[in-house]
């Protein structure tokens, strides 16, 4: 499968017709305050233009300040936040705290619109209906431009389907080649939900596989960028997390050229249903 990506630029369209920069930069176990503001600086000025973020990762309002300490006009900057599932764990409140847990997002970012909020995890089924509702209600407010998903099986997104007047835009989940979620991600290209790709590296648990080794050693390229390659061959859109800026290059350094059949096919090979982190996809009740 090739891509006709060419550049950090390059985005991918979603279903409500924004286009979303196909690499992003993760921020997961980034340290909140001057090296999170660091990180993101120095990836901005490197050229990427996607920014992951959380609620749970604290350090929502260090990447707002870095994205205006860059000098890079805003709507040239795609920023994505996750709501934590604590927010509609009480079926009576979720969609009056989901709202709440919005407006802090924004007020941390320091912008008028997020351009992507997520729902963090499936988490209590009870709430999950009104959370979601609140992020309707904020995006046809215009200040989430887009919402969507992260950790959302099948069943999930199905249960959420039944009374959602707006689809998901995303499901952010982790994936890489040792694991491929194949049901879930036909699941998600059926109903036009783009997969977005965390630890596209496994955390670099595995990038001393043999396999991937080989690959990279060919081709001369890092095991990192091979991974993140492929992760952009199938459709999906990688966010490996660096706050270093040489390893932020290198993962950038993916555009100009491709992984063959043969190696694709290799690469796909390795799954193992490696789960490298949390895994709310099984563990979170439908």
């Amino acid at each position: 499968m090739t891509t006709t990506f060419k550049s950090l630029a390059s985005t991918v369209q979603l279903n409500n017709g924004l286009g979303m920069p196909v690499l992003g930069l993760g921020m997961y176990r980034a340290e909140p305050g001057a090296s999170t503001q660091a990180a993101v600086l120095s990836a901005l000025q490197l050229g990427y233009r996607h920014v992951d973020t959380a609620q749970f990762y604290g350090n929502e309002a260090d990447c707002g300040e870095a994205v205006r300490a860059s000098g890079v006009p805003k709507d040239q900057v795609w920023i994505t936040s996750k709501i934590p599932p604590s927010a509609w764990s009480n079926p009576s409140t979720a969609y009056e705290r989901t709202k709440a847990a919005v407006q802090l997002s924004l007020q941390r970012v320091g912008f008028p619109s997020i351009d992507l909020m997520l729902l963090h995890a499936p988490g209590a089924a009870e709430g999950r209906a009104e959370a979601w509702r609140a992020l309707e209600e904020a995006h046809k407010q215009g200040v989430l431009r887009s919402i969507g998903v992260s950790n959302f099986g099948v069943g999930h997104l199905e249960q959420l389907a039944s009374s959602a007047s707006v689809n998901p835009a995303v499901n952010q989940i982790e994936l890489h080649p040792w694991l491929q979620w194949r049901e879930l991600v036909q699941h998600c290209k059926n109903k036009g939900i783009v997969v977005e790709a965390y630890s596209p590296l496994a955390k670099a648990s595995m990038l001393d596989d043999p396999t991937v080794v080989a690959v990279a050693q060919r081709l001369n390229k890092t095991a990192a960028q091979v991974l993140i390659r492929w992760s952009l061959q199938h459709g999906f859109v990688p966010l490996p997390k660096s706050v270093n800026a040489e390893r932020q290059a290198s993962n950038a350094n993916v555009f100009d050229w491709q992984l063959g059949q043969a190696d694709m096919a290799a690469l796909d090979g390795l799954e193992q249903d490696l789960v490298t982190g949390w895994d709310p996809i099984r563990s979170h009740a439908v």
